[in-house]
């Protein structure tokens, strides 16, 4: 007996990293979520090779969706070249052999944290969105088990008083990034910590939106054509963050949105937080889509925002 008769056969990993089993849960759980908008689906959430809360569910999704004729583009804040996109990138395209691509339009399945593109994007699309935390009510109540009810029962009443409370104090809405939204007329969802400059990107959009939280094991969705309304009082409209006069100090333009880069003397510098956007612009690419916000900054579906940018 030698030792070649001891040992298994040569095994290699699985098509995109995760087992069959692991891929037929996640499209289950996908689907239920497509057919329920914006309900929170639980998952077996597995192990992968990234710590968690370093886009895990999101990668998950991905694994579970991507085959060999998807094109992926994976972008973090914006960014295609940060260390956290450039390496989500690159283990996809290492299990799976995809193409890759920085064009939110030439892509077919776009990972991204914290943001959505600029461009508008179509049918043949996909966006995952990675979340850290996805219950929006955990900000008013701690139990899980009540959230669940509250959700059962589309008791809401403690959110509006929050916003409420804000506008109050304030004179203004302090809720920033991952403001709630209702979908569908029914579910409350957390929009993963987007900016609300990108919540309107939701609504209508004609790519599906899967959201997804690795490490609380909860996956939602936004089908195609589905209605995303924002929390707003009738008299108090939902606004998106004032940039007004911020301008892109290489190309120019206004009214997308922009990083602010401190310098010295309390001045600051902005640039587009969306690069391959940006990078379009200043090569002037053929392939230059169209934006949600226009160059004075109206959003594309008329009568939407009530506020600014409307």
């Amino acid at each position: 007996m030698s030792l070649a008769d001891l040992t298994f056969p040569r095994q290699d990993y699985s098509y995109a990293f995760l087992d069959a089993f692991a891929k037929r849960e996640l499209r289950r759980s996908i689907l239920k979520a497509i057919a329920i908008p914006g309900y929170q689906v639980p998952y077996a959430s597995r192990e992968v090779p990234m710590a968690r809360g370093w886009g895990t569910g999101g990668l998950q999704v991905s694994l579970a969706l991507v085959g060999p004729d998807d094109t992926v583009k994976v972008i973090d804040q914006g960014d295609d070249d940060s260390v956290n996109a450039a390496n989500l990138r690159r283990f996809i395209a290492r299990m799976t052999g995809v193409k890759t691509t920085t064009d939110a339009l030439s892509a077919t399945l776009i990972q991204s944290r914290h943001r959505i593109p600029e461009e508008i994007l179509g049918e043949h699309q996909v966006l995952v969105l990675q979340v850290p935390f996805p219950e929006p009510l955990y900000q008013v109540e701690t139990s899980f088990a009540k959230t669940k009810e509250m959700h059962a029962d589309a008791e809401y009443s403690p959110m509006w008083l929050s916003i409420y409370e804000s506008l109050v104090r304030y004179n203004t809405n302090t809720h920033g990034a991952d403001y709630p939204v209702v979908v569908n007329g029914r579910y409350l969802m957390a929009p993963s910590p987007i900016p609300r400059w990108d919540n309107p990107k939701l609504h209508m959009a004609a790519h599906l939106t899967l959201l997804s939280a690795g490490r609380e094991k909860r996956l939602y969705a936004v089908p195609p054509y589905t209605e995303v309304r924002p929390l707003e009082f009738e008299d108090v409209p939902f606004e998106v963050e004032d940039q007004r006069g911020w301008t892109d100090e290489s190309t120019g333009t206004r009214n997308k949105f922009m990083n602010e880069i401190p310098l010295e003397g309390g001045l600051s510098r902005y640039e587009l937080s969306d690069s391959d956007y940006k990078r379009k612009l200043e090569t002037q690419d053929p392939k230059l889509g169209t934006t949600y916000y226009n160059h004075n900054g109206r959003f594309y579906i008329e009568g939407y925002l009530r506020g600014r940018n409307r």
